[in-house]
């Protein structure tokens, strides 16, 4: 019970924070469409002038690969932005003292975070078909899991991330330059740079495009394929989280966690 109760409060929380302050949440729905309509015309412009319904799955790999961008953008975000924002509000020792752990904070944080921006990359995902015309598959129970697999690795990165902040406490620039690699991620040609399957993200986005454009379902999917992912996404949310344990040490050792 305690642990669903932590669920909820996180979960609460999360609400109650895009709905105090609707301004900034607007804003940045806004945000991310307007950056996907520059993406998804400049794209066009660069085919020759080809309209956005006539150029095959090229533009519909690009609402996908925007699509598993924004997830993974939210992801990592949340936790190491949230963790600068409880150190400098000076609450971060105050989660420390929580009976279940600072660790589980952080799990259910993830897990709340989740489903609330979930919501929000639909909205933004319904905008971005509607303008372009490219209606995709929406395969619920085949999407659910493959973005879930793909989006614990961004997780892990959080973590790491949110690590690098406990102990020196301004990361904000790596976090802005970590934006344009998770693109890089995303967007691996793996038809031409298999090895780059290795990298987060990058495999879970193929596998989200097959079940999006292709209008497979998840049990039609390479299964070696999907195998590989949970490996993957386990390897990097488990590193993340356990380099994450490390830097918790050392900024504990050293005092840090109630000073910015």
């Amino acid at each position: 019970m305690r642990y669903l109760a932590l669920f909820k409060a996180q979960l609460k929380m999360r609400y109650i924070y895009l709905k105090r302050y609707y301004f900034d949440t607007l804003s940045m729905i806004i945000t991310m469409f307007l950056v996907f309509l520059i993406i998804f015309y400049g794209a066009t412009a660069l085919l020759g002038g080809a309209t956005p319904t006539d150029s095959g799955d090229t533009l519909e790999g690009i609402v996908v690969g925007f699509m598993v961008w924004t997830f993974a953008l939210v992801a990592y975000a949340n936790l190491s932005w949230g963790m600068i924002e409880e150190a400098q509000q000076g609450t971060l020792e105050q989660l420390y003292m929580s009976p279940l752990g600072f660790g589980w904070v952080n799990i259910f944080r993830v897990a709340a975070s989740f489903i609330v921006n979930a919501l929000m990359v639909i909205v933004v995902l319904l905008l971005m078909m509607a303008t372009t015309g490219k209606w995709l598959n929406l395969d619920v129970p085949s999407l659910i899991p493959l973005i879930l697999l793909t989006v614990a690795g961004a997780y892990g990165i959080g973590f790491f991330m949110g690590g690098l902040a406990l102990v020196f406490k301004r990361v904000q620039s790596a976090l802005q330059v970590l934006q344009f690699v998770l693109v890089i991620f995303i967007a691996a040609p793996l038809g031409w740079l298999p090895f780059m399957k290795f990298l987060p993200l990058s495999l879970g986005t193929r596998l989200i495009g097959m079940v999006m454009i292709e209008e497979r379902s998840l049990l039609q999917l390479p299964p070696g394929d999907v195998l590989f992912l949970i490996g993957n996404s386990a390897f990097y949310f488990g590193l993340g989280f356990l380099i994450f344990k490390l830097f918790e040490n050392v900024a504990r050792d050293r005092g840090l966690l109630g000073h910015y």
